[in-house]
């Protein structure tokens, strides 16, 4: 990897990652867990947030974009079962890199072997003018295999009670803070919903494949698109949730916005061997000119 210019080892808020320099956006990535932890369009602040309470490996990273796979949250697993599956803590190797001409950089990475379960991930990633990233998963078993999965994004944002995220309008969530009782989105998301104000922890369900996250404060906005989910997490703790977590800051809340390109809840993979299946997001900002 040192022969590709703008690719190189070092560190980012103190945790060891690959350090990515395009003429469109740098980004870092950590190995451990294969988590992208910055993405920094030219000509804007970082659309990623980490904690600055974070934990250190062993223990998960949080902020950025976890993987969490072959499982979400605790779905479908026994009570003590790690949050979020497996490869988040685990260290990860790049099997390809690459420079295009226009000087995009393109990763594969791969997790070790997970013990007990028949598949393959891989994860590659192109960084230019956007972030692309796709979670491939192969069934190497001679068995149909289930699992869930959710790229865990963590976006940057000058002030949660002002921004709002577009595409989720009519739509069925199931609410964790509300045992998981089923509502219908009207209009926006914001956190100002008259039901449950303050808070979010939401699966929305036969969602589109295209959201827009409008952050007036910092006059941008951030559009993702994403392929292979019906499914997006929606996840705020609020002012008084956040007080359960040590690795967040009492005041994190108010910086970001978690939205989850996800296959959890009812949209669950089903694979048969050989098979695959991809799940793609695409991140992308663009200066809030009216709205």
């Amino acid at each position: 990897m040192s022969a590709i210019p703008g690719l190189r080892f070092g560190e980012f808020q103190g945790f060891p990652a690959l350090l990515i320099s395009t003429p469109f956006a740098k980004a870092a990535i950590s190995l451990f867990g294969g988590h992208v932890l910055s993405f920094v369009p030219q000509g804007f602040d970082d659309v990623l947030w980490i904690s600055p309470t974070s934990k250190r490996p062993p223990d998960p990273i949080r902020g950025g974009i976890p993987i969490c796979w072959p499982y979400f949250a605790k779905q479908g697993q026994p009570p003590d079962a790690a949050q979020h599956g497996l490869v988040r803590t685990m260290q990860w190797q790049v099997t390809h890199a690459q420079q295009n001409p226009d000087g995009e950089i393109v990763l594969a990475m791969a997790p070790p072997a997970v013990p007990g379960v028949s598949m393959n991930l891989m994860l590659t990633m192109r960084i230019g003018r956007a972030l692309e990233q796709a979670l491939t998963t192969v069934n190497f078993g001679a068995e149909t295999v289930r699992f869930t999965q959710a790229l865990h994004t963590y976006f940057k944002v000058a002030d949660s009670t002002r921004v709002s995220v577009t595409g989720l309008d009519g739509l069925s969530y199931s609410d964790k803070f509300d045992n998981f009782n089923q509502h219908t989105q009207r209009g926006d998301w914001d956190l100002h919903d008259q039901r449950d104000p303050g808070r979010s922890d939401r699966i929305y369900m036969d969602a589109g494949y295209r959201f827009e996250l409008i952050d007036p404060t910092a006059q941008r906005k951030i559009t993702v698109t994403t392929s292979g989910s019906k499914t997006l997490v929606v996840w705020n703790p609020g002012s008084e949730f956040i007080k359960t977590f040590a690795d967040l800051p009492a005041d994190g809340w108010k910086h970001y916005v978690c939205l989850e390109p996800a296959n959890c809840g009812t949209d669950v993979i089903e694979l048969a061997p050989d098979d695959s299946h991809v799940l793609q997001q695409t991140i992308s900002c663009s200066a809030l000119t009216s709205h």
